[in-house]
Order: structure tokens, then C-alpha cells, then sequence
């Protein structure tokens, strides 16, 4: 298998009892801890000691491949963007970011408001983004669009009809008063939400956002503490996932927390240590919505000025088209055929294992792919954009009706 280099994960002591479960639980939030317990899980998989899964490794050459070749199709010029939100609101050609901008420019901001109501939208677009099934859909103009792109125009167009705002005065934001007044039936009703049109986990989604109005005065208010961590004009992607982490920390719901703190988006597996090791020691740190947001957020911190440095620092993200490609490719094999036919939770520890095994098989592929690209600078935001997302989705529309995943998921709206 191909090395990636990644910084040096350095735990807290995994054997210290004097560290303190503070120390363990920043240590959770950071992507060396997400590398380092995803990438010893990857190990014990290529070893044949875990107990849902399969490894065969001699056969991410063909994922490399095939995300090699869409990304040529997709991007001829190889001109990939970072694997962010904005990456969807433009789908089917329509140039809504254009729009976007054009009524933002009309309202006469300066860059840094601009910036701030950009992350307005985009903190709310990646909240309401975690899987909408396969039955639901956005109608516009006659069009039809499923998944994280209907969801992208779903929730920009509420956003630009001022429905995360308090202020009719000033529709284009979003607003603690806005998010907490939200209701349940307008969320729905923004959603085009039926009984022939169902979204999942529609109370997960408004938790989340309602959860934002208690954190935040705003979402963009995440520009300014981001920004004071900059040095000069450059702020570190490491820096961008520890706002978003820290200022969103509180909003999961029913997660795992340490010390008080909720660590959010980080899951027990058995594999990592014996059941009497302290629970720190078998938790696997995913933060999948948090850092999909900071990928998002390094557009509109660049257009007010900033430089995002270190990107590649992030990793992977531990969702269902990364994952699938792997398992519709061969190189994941569930142990047990009869786990492909029933739904899993996230909690469950064969998608917290699924999960582990795609980020640190994403860091493997992707020397392979740039290695086919002639592209050994390609930061992995953008393979995945180029990249390992739509090849997922490209090879599960041809394997299943729908383009389902190969692993059910039994979705709360909060984790996909």
C-alpha cells in the first residue's frame, strides 16, 4: 500500500493515568487524532482482524483508476475545486452562486460581510446536508434534484427568501433569532417535504440549526474568530476545523462527551482496546459535517482575503460515497453477506468501522491518483471533489436503482 505523509499524531498517553480526559478530548478534535485511529484500524483490517470487515488492498489500484478517469472527464483541465458546498449550488448549469453574488452585491457590503453572510449559508446548507434517502427530491423550474445537490438548492433558495434571517430588512443571512424561530413546518415546507416526498430525518435537521442559534449570534460569525487566528493574511485549515469544531461543538445531539465536552461526530470500537481501557482509548474521531464545512468555508474566507494554508492537513471524509466506492470496488467485503440487506444506525459499530476504514483508505488511494494525473501537488480536498465522491456515486448508479449505497444507512439526518 502506498505511504501518505501526515503529521505526526502524538496522543496524550494512552497508558498516562495522570492525563487528563480534557487533554484526551482536545486531542479527539484534531484530524491527527482522526488519522491516527482510522489508520490503525486500517491495519488491523489488512491484518484480518476486524470483525466486520474484509481488506483487500491489492485492489485500490482499480479505484485509483476509476477515480482517475472521472476526474479527467469531469476536468479536462484538471482546473478541480476544493470538494466544498458551493461545488453544488450550480447544479445543472444553473449559475445560482452568480445570483448569489449579484444580490449580495446589491446590498452594498463590504468583502467581510460578504464573507460573513457567504458562511451564513454555507454553515446552514452543510447542517441540513446529512443524506435525504432516496425518495426525496427539489423542483425547480421544472427540474428535478435529488441528494446533497437538492438539498444545496433547497437551502439556498430559503436562504435567499430571507428564512434564516429575523430582519426582513436584510433577508441574506442567517441569525440566532432566525434559527431558533425556525419551524419545523417551515423547514418542510422550504424542503417541498410530502408524504409522497419524504426527507429523513427532518427533526435531526431543525435540532441542528436551532442548535446553531444557541452557539452562535450568527454562522458568520465563525469568519471573525477564524480570522483572529490568522497570521498576516493566512490562517491554517488545522485552525478552520478548531472554530468550526469549537464554536459548533455543543449543537449534536446524544453524543459521546468527555470532561463535558461533546465530542460530537467520534464513535466506540471494540478493536482499538481491551474493555477495560479507559473509553477514550477505543473512540474513533470522524468529524465528517465539521470538516465538509471547513472545506466549505475556505472559498469565502479567500474572497475576504484570507489565505487557507495546509489544507491537506484535513482528511478524508468518513460518508457514504467515499465509502461505497470502496466496497462497490472490492476492496471492502462485509464478513456477513445478510449486513448488506438490513439498515445500520451510525452508532453501530460496522458503519463506525466502514467509516474508519474509508478515511484511511482515502489517504492510500490518493497518491495512487495523482500519481495517474501527473498531479503529485493535488491536495486531497480536491481529488475528492475530482474525485472519490463522484466515482462513488458514479459506480453506485450503475450497480443499484437510485444510486443507493451498498450499506444501508438509518439515517437521523445528523451524521450522512
Amino acid at each position: 500500500m502506498s505511504e501518505v505523509m501526515v503529521p505526526e499524531a502524538t496522543e496524550p498517553g494512552v497508558d498516562d493515568e495522570a492525563t487528563n480526559d480534557a487533554a484526551w478530548a482536545r486531542w479527539l478534535r484534531t484530524p491527527a487524532a482522526i488519522r491516527a485511529r482510522t489508520g490503525r484500524l486500517l491495519e488491523f483490517g489488512v491484518a484480518g482482524r476486524l470483525p466486520h470487515f474484509v481488506v483487500r488492498p491489492e485492489r485500490l489500484d482499480a479505484v485509483a483508476d476509476r477515480v482517475a478517469a472521472v476526474t479527467r472527464r469531469a476536468y479536462p483541465d484538471l482546473d478541480i475545486p476544493v470538494h466544498g458546498r458551493f461545488t453544488h449550488f450550480d447544479v445543472g448549469g444553473v449559475a445560482r452562486v452568480a445570483e448569489l453574488d449579484a444580490a449580495l452585491a446589491a446590498t452594498g457590503l463590504d468583502p467581510v460581510d460578504k464573507a460573513r453572510a457567504k458562511i451564513d449559508l454555507v454553515v446552514v446548507s452543510v447542517l441540513l446536508d446529512a443524506g435525504a434517502g432516496p425518495a426525496w427530491k427539489y423542483v425547480e423550474n421544472g427540474v428535478s434534484y435529488a441528494r446533497s445537490e437538492g438539498l444545496a438548492v433547497a437551502s439556498l433558495r430559503m436562504f435567499m427568501a430571507g428564512a434564516f434571517s429575523s430582519d426582513p430588512a436584510r433577508p441574506l443571512r442567517a441569525d440566532a433569532a432566525g434559527l431558533l424561530a425556525l419551524s419545523r413546518a417551515a423547514l418542510a415546507a422550504g424542503f417541498q417535504v410530502s408524504e409522497s416526498n419524504p426527507l429523513v430525518g427532518v427533526d435531526g435537521r431543525l435540532a441542528l440549526l436551532q442548535g446553531v442559534g444557541r452557539v452562535l449570534p450568527r454562522p458568520g460569525a465563525l469568519y471573525d474568530r477564524i480570522a483572529a487566528r490568522a497570521e498576516g493574511v493566512t490562517v491554517r485549515a488545522t485552525d478552520v476545523l478548531a472554530e468550526v469544531l469549537h464554536g459548533l461543538g455543543a449543537i449534536w445531539p446524544g453524543r459521546l462527551s468527555l470532561a463535558g465536552i461533546n465530542l460530537g461526530d467520534v464513535w466506540p470500537h471494540s478493536a482499538l482496546a481491551a474493555p477495560e481501557a479507559p473509553a477514550h482509548a477505543r473512540l474513533v474521531p470522524f468529524h465528517k459535517l465539521s470538516q465538509w464545512l471547513s472545506y466549505s468555508l475556505f472559498e469565502p474566507l479567500e474572497q475576504a482575503g484570507l489565505h487557507v494554508a495546509g489544507a491537506d492537513e484535513l482528511t478524508g471524509l468518513a460518508e457514504y460515497r467515499n465509502g461505497g466506492l470502496f466496497v462497490d470496488l472490492g476492496v471492502l467485503e462485509l464478513r456477513d453477506a445478510h449486513a448488506y440487506e438490513v439498515a445500520h444506525s451510525p452508532a453501530d459499530e460496522l458503519v463506525v468501522e466502514w467509516r474508519a476504514l474509508t478515511v484511511a483508505l482515502l489517504d492510500r488511494v490518493a497518491p495512487l491518483v495523482r500519481a495517474r494525473l501527473g498531479r503529485p501537488d493535488l491536495p486531497l480536498a480536491n481529488i475528492l471533489q475530482g474525485g472519490t465522491w463522484s466515482a462513488g456515486r458514479e459506480v453506485a448508479e450503475e450497480k443499484r436503482p437510485g444510486g443507493a449505497p451498498p450499506i444501508r444507512i438509518a439515517s437521523d439526518g445528523t451524521v450522512f
